[in-house]
């Protein structure tokens, strides 16, 4: 008698593929990372280009030469977007890490990309004197994604679990440090649809936000370099 076939696994849907790019600066070879999301994504972010909430097609993570010295950092990341094909609303962050040594993590449907350069870090409540212009591009650059429709409030939520994630895995890898002076930060999440109850809360004990916490952990513990 021949046994029954068990069904066939299908893979778990997984949203953050991004599209790697290159590109020559001042006769320096640059990387970039795009993610092509398209429509209904709600994001919000810390970075200079399409931060705040709202809409937003595409990501793109750029890295800059070392010693950066642009003062329109807003409209060079608009014009590499153009450039890569990338249309209407958008998100764009910037490194001087290289961000082809990205790591990727995924947690039950929570995903996570992580680009990481700490040369220049230390601890968020320090006692030197803020600057009014913060100190050249990020460093560590995290880019997260969940398949579920999240409120204004879950969402800020979200950004706080990620960032006590990212703080865990440094401290797991061994660096004595919270991250770097302009660490940057972008969660996505689905557009509600009609009908949908969007989730209220992405805390790290919350079913959602601790599949985040995980992805975020994992994906920076591997981006960052053995101190």
């Amino acid at each position: 008698m021949t046994a029954p076939l068990p069904p066939p696994r299908t893979a778990p849907t997984r949203h953050l593929a991004v599209r790697r790019l290159t590109r020559t600066e001042e006769g320096e070879r640059l990387h970039g990372l795009l993610w092509d999301a398209g429509p209904g994504w709600r994001m919000v972010s810390s970075a200079v280009l399409g931060g705040g909430l709202g809409e937003r097609g595409w990501v793109l993570n750029a890295q800059v030469a070392h010693g950066y010295r642009r003062t329109d950092p807003d409209r060079h990341l608009a014009e590499l977007a153009a450039g890569a094909g990338a249309p209407g609303a958008g998100v764009g962050l910037m490194t001087a890490a290289d961000v082809s040594a990205y790591a990727h993590a995924y947690d039950g449907g929570a995903e996570a990309l992580a680009t990481a350069g700490v040369d220049v870090r230390g601890w968020a409540a320090a006692p030197d004197r803020g600057a009014p212009v913060p100190a050249g591009p990020g460093t560590i650059n995290i880019i997260a994604v969940l398949p579920v429709a999240l409120t204004d409030a879950a969402l800020v939520n979200a950004v706080a679990t990620a960032t006590e994630a990212k703080v865990q895995a440094l401290l797991d890898r061994g660096y004595d440090c919270s991250g770097t002076p302009t660490d940057a930060v972008c969660v996505a999440a689905r557009s509600p649809l009609p009908g949908d109850r969007p989730h209220s809360f992405a805390g790290p004990r919350s079913e959602w936000g601790a599949r985040l916490a995980r992805a975020v952990h994992r994906a920076v513990h591997d981006a960052t370099p053995t101190p």
